[in-house]
């Protein structure tokens, strides 16, 4: 059955973008669990697989049924476009532990056998320590599988995040959100999401935060019960190429034009990114990606504008001509 989303007329002045490392760790965790989420994701999983397995996510799968309710207290909406980890963790640190209480009982629920387990019977006993006991492993799984590759996939999100955000000024978000996932249909004023259960909401002016994400892929997030602020978590666009190495895919003519450098630059902005994401991903030094990327703007190959408070550089139709034809021959 459907879920509804209702707009009020003020939601659509609030509706915005947000980034947030918190989601992302969750569902690099859900993951791990899940074959389905794996086919675009295999080189990083071959690369953390060893220092993962040393990890005890087991409290976390507790509460990430395959078909049920995950705790919204444990990964809430963020309230901000680009909050950092650490803020997102201060703020979980701060859950009032009967309202985490509540929440993972009905998550538990949808486990079976998850309620009368050891686990289950001593989180609902003390769920201040269950508080710290499931922040501790976020942050263990923060730091093992996901801040190594931050640069890199906050760039995607960032890169997606300025594409929709064209489209916004181009469609509206009437047009927008059914180009977001197919699950997604617009209707007077409503939001209809395709989902295994019907949902209600009307959004009550606190509009919709859009947050796109790299390990959520196929699904579609949207069920998030109030007070956590309305979201809808949708699979971010370019992560076919995200674990491919620049340099490997890189055309032998496009570097007898270009030079090695620039044209592995040049290889890489499949879709826009930082100078530093760039530098993570390239493995060089950002002296040197920005050398290369300065060289390819004053050529006409990339532009770049402001995204807050960094600068994402793109490919320009000739930059985007010139890569695809040296890959197409």
């Amino acid at each position: 059955m459907p879920s509804h989303l209702h707009f009020d007329e003020d939601d659509f002045l609030r509706c915005r973008f947000a980034v947030s490392p918190l989601w992302e760790t969750q569902e690099a965790v859900r993951t791990l669990r899940r074959p389905d989420r794996q086919g675009y994701h295999a080189p990083w999983l071959r690369r953390i697989s060893a220092v993962a397995a040393g990890l005890d996510l087991a409290p976390l799968w507790l509460l990430m049924p395959r078909r049920g309710h995950s705790p919204d207290w444990l990964v809430p909406p963020p309230t901000g476009p680009a909050a950092s980890f650490e803020e997102e963790l201060a703020a979980l640190r701060t859950v009032d532990p009967e309202t985490a209480r509540a929440d993972t009982a009905r998550s538990l629920a949808d486990t079976p056998g998850a309620l009368e387990s050891a686990t289950g019977r001593a989180w609902l006993a003390d769920p201040a320590r269950m508080v710290r006991e499931l922040t501790r492993a976020l942050e263990a799984a923060w730091r093992v599988l996901v801040a190594p590759d931050w640069p890199r996939l906050r760039a995607l999100l960032e890169a997606d995040i300025a594409f929709h955000s064209r489209r916004l000024a181009e469609v509206g978000l009437g047009g927008l959100l059914p180009e977001i996932h197919r699950r997604c249909g617009w209707r007077s004023g409503t939001l209809t999401v395709a989902s295994p259960g019907a949902y209600e909401r009307r959004l009550g002016g606190q509009g919709l935060v859009l947050m796109p994400s790299v390990f959520t892929w196929p699904d579609l997030v949207s069920t998030f019960d109030p007070p956590a602020l309305p979201t809808l978590v949708y699979p971010a666009r370019g992560i076919g190429g995200l674990w491919t190495d620049p340099a490997e895919a890189t055309p032998g003519a496009l570097v007898r034009l270009l030079g090695r450098g620039r044209a592995t630059v040049l290889t890489a902005l499949a879709e826009p990114a930082t100078t530093t994401a760039l530098a993570h991903r390239l493995r060089l030094a950002p002296s040197s990606v920005s050398a290369h990327l300065a060289a390819l703007r004053d050529a006409g190959l990339l532009t770049s504008r402001r995204y807050g408070h960094q600068v994402l550089y793109e490919r320009t139709p000739l930059g985007i001509a010139l890569a695809s034809g040296a890959q197409g021959g």
